[in-house]
This record gives structure tokens, C-alpha cells and sequence, in this order.
């Protein structure tokens, strides 16, 4: 199979790849430029970052690479227009977005001349968001990690919204390797996003306590917890989850207000933080449900090789 290139808007990235944007400090520099460098999209997951912190993060990444690097910024954060409005005056390549729904991106984008990019679980959704300028969509499956829109497969929605829209589509859930990114073309996405591969690269920010809980993970460890942003999510079981799961109270004592809209039963950064600092107990870890797939930490030029070559395989 040919690989094709990934055009959005006047961006043209020689390798149809898009890292997944992972929040607290997983997607940063390093990784985000890694994956420009050998030709796919980077982002920056700007969720969990102050205003500065994400600067830095982009004029580090420029520092490193001269391939396209976006941001993705979840707009459940409640300092969602200030991180948006921080990379545009950076200039970064696109934004990309979910956990939630901005009409108002679109317009800032324009404005800026920078290609938005929502994430989306449904057809009615993704044509919404052409109607408002998205320069492409990206669909996610149940089988994606974090925070999920849908309890339905990648294979029966991606179809749905190929047909609905005239902007580039892309697929995201479940893919590992070649082989599966094959199998999204085939289905006619124009490139595929994929985030707990690249989570588990050596250029990761996550931690190495985090990677070694990910790479012993088995599919029966896969668990889905309701997040206080108000959307199931997809992690690993844990201490942490098994507690959720029996309804014991884990309703923080102290609010550092980081969601436009919280439910309260845990705070989801503390959690995610926890476990990327080494606390594998009380931390929760978000993982796609083909985390059994990877069986290695490699680095991001390896794990791209290897795409490659299932992609020409297929």
C-alpha cells in the first residue's frame, strides 16, 4: 500500500500520522517535534499547562523541528480561551480540540488564518463543524484512551462521517501499528491519530513508573471510569479505579477550579498527576484499549519505521 500524505488546509505532512495531544505533560516538546521530524503532525497537549508553560513548550518545539506542530487543548479546561489565544500568538500550525465543543475556536481561527481541528464521535457533529470552518475533522472510536464521546467502534462511525463531510477526515482509537493504520485508510480516513503508541516512546514525557504499568497491562485491565468532566473514560484498573468502582468517596477537599465544569466525584488532574509522578495507586492512568498491542518503549523514529513498513506490508 502507498502511503499517502495528510493535507489540511496548506499544511501538507509527508506521513498521514497525528500524535495524540496527552495532558499532563505526556505531549510536550520533545515528542510533539520528534513525530514532526520524521514527517507526521506533533501536538503539544496544552491541557494541565499554565499560559506560559505552553509557550515555552511551543518555542521549544520550533527550536527543535521545522515540521508542523499543533496543539490540542481540551475545552472542558476552564482556561481554554487563554491557552487557545496563547498558541495562536505563537503561531502554531493548528489546534486541535475535544472533551467538549467551541463554536467560538472556529471564529479565532479565522481570524489568525490557523487550521482548527475539533475531535468528534459523530457524522451530525462533524458536519456541524464544517459548517463553522474546521479545516478537517478527527473521529474517535470507543476504542481511544481519555475521555471518550461514544460507546461505538471507530469501524462503524469513521464510514458515517466520510460520507457526511468534504473536509479530511481522520481516524482515532485503537490503532498501534501498520497494520492497523492501513486498515483506517482503507476504510477511506485520510490519516489517523495515535496517542498510547507515542505515549510509550522514549521521546514520552510520561513517567517511567507510568510506561512500566502500561507495558504490563493485559485487554482485561482496561477499565472505563466517569470523569468529573462529565464523559466516561478509558484507563488502566488500579487501586484508584477499583475504589471508584465501589462508590467509596474520593471528592477532593480542595478545588483548584482547572474545569469550566466539574462533577466533583475526583479531581482528574490530581489523579492524572499522581500517576504520571509515580503513584500508581492513587493515580489513574488513561490508556486506548489495544494497550496489550504494545509490548516496548521505542523511540519515535523506531516506532514510525515500523509503521512504515506494515503500511507497505498491507
Amino acid at each position: 500500500m502507498k502511503i499517502p500524505e495528510l493535507r489540511i488546509a496548506d499544511l501538507v505532512a509527508k506521513f498521514p500520522i497525528i500524535q495524540g495531544g496527552m495532558a499532563i505533560r505526556i505531549s510536550m516538546a520533545p515528542l510533539a517535534a520528534a513525530v514532526a521530524e520524521e514527517g507526521g503532525i506533533g501536538l503539544i497537549a496544552g491541557s494541565g499547562l499554565s499560559v506560559e508553560e505552553l509557550i515555552e513548550e511551543i518555542r521549544e518545539a520550533r527550536r527543535r523541528t521545522k515540521g508542523i506542530i499543533g496543539v490540542n487543548i481540551m475545552f472542558a479546561v476552564r482556561e481554554f480561551a487563554q491557552l487557545v489565544h496563547a498558541a495562536f500568538e505563537e503561531k502554531i500550525d493548528l489546534l486541535v480540540s475535544g472533551a467538549g465543543f467551541s463554536r467560538d475556536m472556529f471564529s479565532w481561527g479565522k481570524e489568525k488564518g490557523i487550521p482548527v481541528v475539533p475531535i468528534v464521535s459523530t457524522a451530525k457533529l462533524a458536519k456541524l463543524s464544517e459548517k463553522l470552518g474546521a479545516a478537517a475533522v478527527i473521529v474517535e472510536g470507543t476504542e481511544a484512551g481519555g475521555h471518550l464521546g461514544t460507546d461505538r467502534s471507530i469501524h462503524e462511525i469513521l464510514p458515517e462521517v466520510i460520507s457526511a463531510v468534504t473536509i479530511p477526515v481522520i481516524g482515532a482509537g485503537g490503532v498501534t501499528d501498520g497494520q492497523g493504520v492501513a486498515e483506517m485508510l482503507k476504510l477511506g480516513a485520510d490519516g489517523v491519530q495515535m496517542g498510547t503508541r507515542f505515549a510509550l516512546s522514549e521521546e514520552s514525557g510520561a513517567g517511567q513508573k507510568w510506561k512500566a504499568e502500561m507495558l504490563k497491562a493485559k485487554e482485561e485491565d482496561i477499565v472505563i471510569i466517569h470523569s468529573p468532566v462529565g464523559l466516561p473514560g478509558r484507563g488502566i484498573r488500579s487501586p484508584f479505579t477499583q475504589a471508584l468502582e465501589a462508590n467509596v468517596n474520593l471528592r477532593p477537599k480542595v478545588c483548584n477550579l482547572c474545569l469550566k465544569h466539574c462533577e466533583g466525584n475526583f479531581c482528574i488532574m490530581n489523579r492524572l498527576v499522581k500517576a504520571q509522578e509515580g503513584d500508581i495507586q492513587e493515580g489513574l492512568i488513561f490508556s486506548g484499549a489495544m494497550i496489550h498491542k504494545i509490548n516496548e518503549v521505542r523511540s519515535v523514529h523506531d516506532i514510525f519505521k515500523d509503521i512504515k513498513e506494515g503500511i507497505e506490508q498491507a
